[in-house]
């Protein structure tokens, strides 16, 4: 049974992802702080798995913290999700972005390297494309990389940069998934998204609007150059997202698999405009959402959706909920989260 280090196994799409390992029949060890996420995320994983897996309380960004880890158990792959991704909040706080970010995929780096571990699956971003032009779309693996338009964006290019250039000059092999936008939550309806302190993410932000948490949500510019005047994103299941990352692994794990440094795409092909998931969320839920037009907000692009053909002629991997099934789950969820307690809209 080979076993695989998540870092921030607690937070989204780490938490998810746990489970889909769990379920594949590995060995998981995770690690996280809590800065933007919350420890009951394990408990719910292992309820949905059947199964427990160790747990880490440590800043990743912090070096050496993280030697204890690999001096305890033997890691045979990683996934690194750890990160702060509030683009806003990177915007107004650069310094401690690039601190966390960037630290954190360099101790992860060291550490594989001084431990022998050689697989490595890094949670990068379609945000790495910066403010992409229309001849640009749909926006794939070769697609040039402009300007980074927020310091989160640019601590993605830059933890590319470190582990393309730490597998070239060691046995390591790594995965860069640059994904688009995870939204919904587990069909179970029993794990999902927290409230985080700096969530500025779009379906939870409608759900909470829906249930009341909030008054009203912001629609962050109308005069867009798309078909409705709002920024077209390209929307994932968090769950397929979860997948594609378990898939990567096994890739790496293949004996035959020699590339030493991959990007791949993951998305639905699709771009989906801010109103458009308002709408679908309204009619999947039955609920309303109040809503207001506000101005266009420093660091946020156009338009960016995918064509994730590598994904399938290399992992196997399609995405495979639509948006629909996406609002329905997240607003299971946000219904769980009044459940457990959670009637605010931060932890």
């Amino acid at each position: 049974m080979k076993t695989i280090l998540v870092t921030g196994g607690a937070g989204y799409i780490g938490s998810h992802t746990i489970v889909e390992l769990l379920k594949s029949g590995y060995k998981v060890i995770s690690v996280d702080n809590y800065y933007n996420s919350i420890e009951l995320s394990y408990a719910l994983i292992e309820k949905l798995a059947g199964k427990s897996f160790i747990k880490y309380t440590i800043d990743i960004a912090q070096e050496n913290a993280l030697e204890i880890i690999f001096q305890e158990n033997k890691i045979d792959g990683i996934i690194h999700f750890a990160a702060l991704k509030s683009v806003p909040d990177s915007v107004d706080n650069p310094i401690f972005c690039f601190k966390n970010n960037n630290n954190a995929t360099l101790n992860i780096g060291d550490c594989a390297v001084k431990f022998g571990v050689r697989n490595i699956v890094f949670s990068s971003s379609c945000s790495v494309y910066g403010n992409v032009e229309p001849s640009d779309l749909p926006v794939q693996e070769h697609t040039i990389i402009r300007k980074a338009e927020s310091p989160y964006a640019y601590s993605k290019q830059n933890g590319e940069v470190y582990l393309k250039a730490i597998s070239e000059i060691s046995d390591i092999k790594v995965f860069a998934l640059r994904y688009f936008n995870p939204v919904g939550a587990h069909a179970s309806g029993e794990l999902g998204e927290f409230p985080s302190k700096h969530s500025n993410n779009l379906v939870p932000i409608i759900t909470q609007t829906a249930i009341g948490l909030r008054d009203h949500m912001t629609v962050f510019g109308k005069d867009w150059n798309t078909r409705d005047g709002s920024c077209v994103r390209d929307y994932i299941h968090v769950s397929d997202i979860a997948e594609a990352h378990v898939l990567a692994l096994k890739k790496l794990f293949q004996d035959d698999f020699k590339n030493k440094f991959e990007i791949v795409n993951l998305g639905s092909g699709l771009g989906v405009t801010v109103f458009e998931a308002i709408n679908s969320f309204e009619k999947m839920s039955g609920v309303n959402v109040n809503f207001k037009e506000g101005e266009r907000r420093e660091g946020d692009v156009e338009a960016i959706y995918s064509l994730p053909v590598k994904a399938k002629d290399l992992l196997g991997w399609t995405a495979n909920r639509d948006v629909d099934s996406m609002m329905d789950s997240a607003w299971k969820w946000q219904k769980k989260l009044i459940e457990l307690g959670f009637n605010t809209t931060k932890i």
